[in-house]
Formats: structure tokens, sequence, C-alpha cells
């Protein structure tokens, strides 16, 4: 992954003095730390945007001066594994929906970086349902539809939020893409014009190493990166079918590959272990109707079964206020047999591992971003209430 422009770079440049930044001291009886066994009546100290200490309230005492909340459980903030979040808008209208260009099926080059809105209502929606973190950009439904990168979500500016401005690329195999463009008219078109232009980005990248100098492509450049291991390919493929291509393409191109919304993944479990993939699963209670009208409540369940890894995601969703929150799909696939902390581990470090960001984000450790989420009670519980949200040390909801 391409870390080019980081949050940190963007403080220096703004100038934001982390000293400024207030003390916190969290007091949970519950702490979920994601770094090993859950903390039962714990203590999280935050010193300026990172984490100071974490432990039992026996080995760790509250400085004075700090402000203290009181809560009953906290875990990390929660990362959203995939969603078009910050180009699709809450209106629906078409000036708030920039998450598929519909005027060609494959476009790889184009950046969610340029097309992110930091001020669009739907980032601060989910930002007060406790999602720190987005993977987001642009959407499922073109053959390649462009880019993806990470932010996080309380910043007015993408700049200031972002983690990665170049993660993934978007690609979707299926009949959905059908929908949208004239061509490729079935799945075998589609697939062979993904390939034909994988080709021509294998042919650009030997010129390049020959010491040839073609003349830039940013289509070319995107795919390029790629198959040399700069960018994921990110794969929507729900039908076992549609699966078991993705597993092919990966497999003839040599590329790094997550599977994303695999409605049918319980049909391939195999077949995805061995291919090493792991899955952004679809919303637990994505509609089922087209490629995902096979998708189950237990699918999750199965992917921990299966020892594959996995995240949740929300998704793309077609209908106001377009978007869906992780926390209560995950609450769903507990309810439906997932173990619950596997539950919260695949909102947390999880997505933080598959995304490259664990390192700054995911779990609860000394060093690490101070973002937390405090509940009133058990997270994967509806009736359960996110109490503060706290991203980079500062207090973003009370």
């Amino acid at each position: 992954m391409k870390k080019r422009i980081t949050l940190f770079l963007f403080a220096l440049l703004l100038g934001v003095s982390m000293s400024s930044y207030s003390q916190i001291a969290v007091q949970a009886d519950t702490i979920y730390t994601m770094e090993g066994n859950k903390i039962v009546n714990g203590i999280v100290l935050v010193q300026g945007d990172k984490i100071e200490a974490v432990g039992s309230a026996s080995e760790i005492e509250i400085p004075s001066g700090y402000d203290t909340h009181k809560t009953s459980v906290v875990t990390p903030g929660l990362i959203d594994a995939h969603t078009v979040v910050g180009l699709a808008g809450i209106y629906n209208q078409d000036s708030d929906q920039d998450q598929l260009e519909t005027s060609s099926a494959i476009q790889p080059h184009l950046r969610a970086y340029d097309a992110y809105n930091a001020r669009e209502e739907l980032v601060d929606f989910v930002l007060n349902k406790g999602v720190t973190t987005v993977h987001t950009g642009h959407g499922p439904g073109a053959l390649a539809s462009g880019q993806t990168m990470i932010v996080k979500t309380p910043y007015n500016t993408v700049e200031k939020g972002v983690l990665d401005s170049e993660t993934t690329v978007a690609f979707t195999l299926g009949s959905t893409v059908g929908r949208y463009f004239d061509k490729p008219g079935t799945r075998a078109k589609g697939v062979a014009m993904l390939r034909q232009q994988f080709i021509k980005a294998q042919e650009y990248l030997e010129k390049q190493k020959s010491g040839e100098k073609p003349n830039k492509d940013l289509k070319m450049e995107a795919l390029a990166d790629v198959l040399n291991g700069d960018l994921t390919a990110m794969i929507t493929a729900h039908r076992a079918n549609d699966i078991m291509t993705a597993l092919r393409l990966k497999e003839e191109f040599g590329f790094d590959m997550i599977l994303d919304g695999a409605a049918e993944a319980y049909l391939v479990l195999d077949e995805i272990k061995e291919a090493g993939v792991p899955v952004f699963i679809h919303p637990t209670m994505t509609r089922t109707y087209g490629d995902a009208k096979n998708a189950s409540f237990t699918t999750a369940s199965k992917l921990a079964e299966a020892g594959i890894s996995f995240a949740f995601q929300s998704g793309f969703e077609s209908y106001v206020p377009k978007t869906r929150i992780i926390l209560y799909e995950a609450a769903i696939a507990a309810a439906y047999g997932l173990d619950r902390e596997t539950a919260l581990h695949a909102l947390t470090k999880q997505p933080a591992q598959l995304l490259g960001i664990s390192d700054k984000v995911g779990s609860l450790a000394k060093g690490k971003d101070a973002d937390l989420v405090l509940f009133d009670g058990d997270p994967l519980e509806y009736t359960t209430h996110i109490k503060s949200v706290i991203v980079d040390g500062k207090v973003v909801k009370k």
C-alpha cells in the first residue's frame, strides 16, 4: 500500500501542537484491547493523540489533572473494512453520488482521494456510531471502478484525516456490471476485458523494466501498481462461480487480493482458504437479491470456523441513508453463531491488519492512536448506547 499522505505529515504542515491536546483517563468495567484477554476493571490513559497506558485499575493510577471518563465497556475505534461514505452522499442526488463513474467499465485510475467529501453528513453519521476509520472509495458495479483510500472520520478535510491515499483498486465480477454498462454483456466478456487490460499492464511494466519510457498512462499505472503489489485488488464477487473466477485471476496474474462481498463464500470455503485470500464479508443483513440472493446470516461464523480472515463492512447501499452500520451487522452475525469477541475483533484489529494500518489503529496499546469508543453496556446489544467517541485523543462525541 502507498503511504503517500499521512495524518502525521499534515499535522506537522498545519502546525498542530500535540501538547495542546487534553490528558484523558478512561475507567471501564471491561476493556477489550484486542491485544489479548479483556481487562476487567481497567484504565486507559491518553496523552496527546496517543495511548499512554492500558491495564487494570490495580496496576494503573490515574494522575491528577486528567479528564476522567467512567463507562461500562471500552473498545478500540471501529473500522469499516469497505464502504463508500464520503463519495456517496446521504441525499441520493446526482450532486452527491461519486462512488461509480459510468462512462467506462474499466477505470482503475480514478482516485477516491479526489472525490471524498469529509463534510458529508454520512461521515458524521457513522462517526456517531463509533466508526472512527473507514476504508472508502469507488464502489462495486464496474469491472474496475477506481481506487479506495483509508481516512479517519472526525476531520473536515481529506488532507487532515487520511491514513492512506491509495489502498486498493475496486473490481466487480458478476451480473451487476451489466446493470450500468453495455459492455460487457456477459461474465465471460467481462473477464476477457479485464485479462486483456492486465496483459497490457504487464507489457507496460516490461517496457519500464527494460529502460524504455512509455508514455505515461494513468490506467496502466494503476493496474501496474496492482501487479507489482503497491495496490491490492479488491474484487467484489458474490456467486460461487464468480468467486472462483476471482481466484483464477489472482493465480494467473499473481496480485494480492481481498475478496469482497462473497455471499456464497460458504460454498467454496476450502478454495478460499487454500488461496490465502481474506474476505470483507457482505453486510450480514444485506438484501438478498441478484447475485447476493443466497447470502446467509451464518457466513461470518463459517468463515471463522474455517480459519479464514475476515472483517465487517457496510458496503454500498442504493437507498437513503446510503450506508449500513457495521456494529449492527456484527451483532446479527454474533446472534447467528459468531463468537462475540471474534465479532469485535472483526470490527477493529482484523480490518486494521488486513488494511495494513494495525501499527496505528485497531487495538488499545501503548503508543497507538488514541481512538476509543465508550459504551454503557455490551457493544453487540441493540439497547446499548455509545457514550463517547475519542479520536486522536480528542473527544469528538459526548
